[in-house]
């Protein structure tokens, strides 16, 4: 099960008070102030580890907190410093602050790390007090109090390729065809509930990752059918492959209609999206007879020129294929086609 997003609580440790302590030594009566000083606490850190894939860790435990530093003693002797608590999350993972919504770190390297509460300072035992009119000072520091902060982590998935789509439109038996993943499978809408990821092997020793995420419908950008949890996770994506269902488009009136809804929920989602290189696929062709298969090739895409993206660029040439997973008809094309756009 994937958790993309979770809340939780995290405290930083605090400082150990300083010490108040004198020497006590034979014929010495009035010994000098020895008092050591406390330890510093334990500072949160969250440190993203690629061998995590959900955020699913956090659902059982919702407050971190790190060790307290131990307080000084007599002897000039400091007091231990706490332990630092690290808390590993996926590759990918967002930092927030939940009051102000800041995003405080974007981990997406392997072993990246961000400091995100700091443990309080020790306080100052007696000894460091003692002044030439002051040689015996009664009073010590109390430790600094670590800091308590409310954090928002949210995943969104590292992958090469996103596979877009309606509802039904065959992406989960595409990756499970392509990729060694093995996603829930059915003839109705909305059979996946969560992004799958998928590694493509291509050629001897190539590869590539794919996320399939939900079929989104029209109103996704705004949260209908939970479009706004689906979408982030194709931002992070080099390329785009859209798959529209072939076995609808020959009855239908406009003929890319489903395309167009596509188009238009990334865009109202975020523009950007649209900048990435794409691929069209017709899905389902195996179901199709001659005739259909021919009437494919009659269909034409709109605005496919610079004017859809947030950087207009010149026209350009966006590859056009009809595949079925069923079959694996040009399924190897399809990969050929992929690979070029993430290495141009």
């Amino acid at each position: 099960m994937l958790i993309d997003y979770v809340k939780i609580t995290i405290k930083s440790g605090d400082g150990g008070n300083g010490c108040v302590s004198f020497r006590r030594e034979k014929y010495v009566p009035k010994g000098g102030p020895n008092g050591g000083d406390g330890g510093n606490g334990g500072n949160v850190i969250f440190k993203a580890d690629n061998s995590l894939s959900t955020l699913i860790d956090f659902k059982y435990r919702r407050i971190y907190k790190a060790q307290n530093g131990k307080h000084g003693m007599g002897g000039d002797k400091t007091g231990r410093n706490g332990d630092d608590i690290i808390i590993r999350v996926p590759c990918g993972s967002i930092i927030k602050d939940a009051l102000s919504g800041r995003i405080l770190a974007d981990l997406t390297e392997n072993g990246g790390a961000y400091p995100a509460a700091k443990g309080g300072k020790g306080g100052r035992g007696n000894a460091r007090f003692a002044t030439p009119t002051n040689q015996a000072p009664r009073n010590a520091e109390p430790g600094k109090k670590g800091e308590e902060k409310e954090i928002e982590i949210e995943l969104k998935l590292i992958a090469d390729v996103g596979l877009v789509g309606l509802p039904n439109s065959g992406k989960s038996t595409l990756i499970s065809k392509i990729s060694a993943a093995k996603p829930k499978i059915a003839d109705y809408p909305f059979t996946t509930l969560q992004p799958n990821l998928g590694i493509v092997r291509y050629k001897d020793f190539q590869s590539f990752v794919v996320a399939d995420i939900p079929g989104l419908i029209e109103g996704a950008h705004k949260g209908k059918g939970l479009g706004i949890r689906f979408l982030k996770h194709i931002e992070r994506t080099k390329v785009l492959v859209f798959l529209i269902d072939s076995t609808l488009i020959p009855f239908k009136e406009n003929k890319t209609e489903d395309y167009n809804t596509l188009i238009n929920e990334l865009k109202n989602y975020d523009k950007k999206l649209l900048d990435k290189p794409r691929i069209i696929c017709f899905s389902k062709v195996d179901a199709l007879t001659d005739e259909q298969k021919k009437s494919l090739n009659k269909v034409k895409f709109l605005s496919l020129s610079g004017v859809e993206r947030s950087k207009p660029k010149t026209k350009e040439k966006i590859p056009v294929l009809k595949i079925s997973a069923l079959s694996g008809e040009n399924l190897n094309k399809l990969k050929d086609e992929t690979w070029i756009l993430l290495h141009q």
